[in-house]
């Protein structure tokens, strides 16, 4: 299987977010910017409580405190070189990204936005799954599957990408991605659209 190119990059992202902002408030970025500054919050914490009061959750969110206390150096790289620098150390587990991602882009519409840790899949409405190379032998498949209990592979997620993800599934190799794997991800992604 060749490998899946990550085709989104934090600028694109960034854009998303910015059009997200727009759509859910009917107020731009320069408005917010405005609106923070004269909250007088100094602190990500309290802003982040200040922003949800207003409404202001999940990616516009994220943007806005980016705006008002600087972005990552991690937006400068591609998403490329950020999924490159996750396997650097571990080439033999970036079969599984790869096969992964293959198998969710059949799903159906979605994103696949590269992080500085982990790979989020996106369908239109929210992430639905994370793809983690959290050690040098395992990679995580985190899913947002609320009401579901840990069975059989199916973990709880712990700390695996955000507190969204609610479980996940340990691949050691591409071969362990087996029917039960992709009916979970595609479980995710229906309960996520």
């Amino acid at each position: 299987m060749s490998p899946v190119v990550v085709a989104e990059n934090w600028r694109e992202m960034v854009d998303w977010s910015v059009a997200l902002l727009r759509r859910g408030t009917g107020e731009g970025v320069p408005e917010w910017n405005r609106r923070v500054l004269s909250s007088g919050l100094d602190n990500e914490c309290d802003l982040r409580v200040w922003l949800r009061e207003q409404g202001v959750t999940g990616y516009p969110q994220m943007l806005l405190v980016m705006e008002r206390f600087g972005y990552p150096d991690l937006l400068s790289a591609s998403s490329d070189e950020l999924v490159d620098a996750q396997y650097a150390d571990r080439p033999e587990l970036r079969p599984i990204l790869d096969r992964l991602l293959a198998e969710a882009a059949l799903l159906g519409p979605m994103r696949v936005q590269a992080r500085k840790t982990y790979v989020a899949l996106v369908s239109p409405r929210r992430t639905f799954a994370i793809v983690k190379a959290s050690t040098r032998t395992r990679v995580d498949l985190g899913l947002r599957l609320a009401g579901h209990e840990p069975t059989g592979r199916l973990e709880p997620a712990g700390s695996l990408g955000n507190d969204t993800i609610t479980l996940r599934i340990g691949i050691g190799s591409a071969d362990d991605i087996d029917d039960d794997t992709l009916t979970r991800l595609r479980q995710a992604y229906i309960a996520n659209s």
